[in-house]
């Protein structure tokens, strides 16, 4: 696997040295729908809840394949329900529903594909599809930090479709699942959670 995402990049680079690649900046914003896995699946009951994210947007694509790269940077707030009073280490303590709130900044970077062989069509509507990793940096959290200990940065993986409109706006739905942990508990063994989080996005672009 490592080496097929080697082997596009460096086709990509290639080609854009090659030829003229289209690069465009562009401001996005969109919610977020977002769960916290724990690995020990009865540990911790928990809700999905709404968040967001906004930031900027770069894209650069090559010229007659379809295929580019898009990177963001992101400030993006996710957030979970946690039911601390189903068990009692916590309940004991007077502990009980809390929203556990992730701030970060994200750094999606996606290898995207375009398809614009549609007779015109593209010019209205273009289907477009994506995937890479997301780099993640905590810049702050919620109260639950009595319950939880929180990691600094965090890597998921996303993929996702979606259509640009009128060769201007991209609207895009997509699912991130991460791969390193986001937190853990400080009671039970310290029980690791990752986020799951479903998201949608539109991104206006300047050019």
């Amino acid at each position: 696997m490592k080496k097929f995402l080697l082997t596009i990049a460096i086709a990509l680079v290639a080609s854009a040295v090659n030829m003229r690649a289209e690069t465009r900046l562009g401001a996005t914003a969109g919610v977020t729908y977002n769960k916290l896995h724990f690995g020990q699946t009865d540990i911790l009951r928990s809700d999905a809840m709404l968040g967001g994210n906004a930031g900027v947007m770069g894209e650069l694509m090559i010229p007659g394949i379809g295929f580019g790269v898009d990177a963001s940077l992101l400030y993006s707030m996710r957030n979970a329900k946690l039911h601390f009073e189903d068990k009692k280490a916590w309940s004991a303590q007077g502990v009980g529903t809390e929203t556990a709130t992730f701030h970060y900044i994200d750094i999606p970077i996606n290898l995207k594909f375009r398809y614009h062989n549609l007779n015109g069509f593209e010019n209205t509507v273009m289907p477009m599809a994506f995937a890479g990793p997301v780099i993640s940096v905590l810049a702050g959290h919620s109260k639950c930090a009595d319950q939880l200990s929180y990691e600094k940065v965090s890597l998921s993986v996303q993929m996702g479709i979606g259509c640009e409109l009128f060769e201007k706006v991209q609207v895009k739905v997509g699912y991130q699942f991460g791969v390193g942990e986001s937190c853990r508990t400080k009671l039970l063994e310290e029980n690791t959670a990752k986020n799951r989080t479903w998201f949608l996005n539109a991104t206006y672009f300047f050019k």
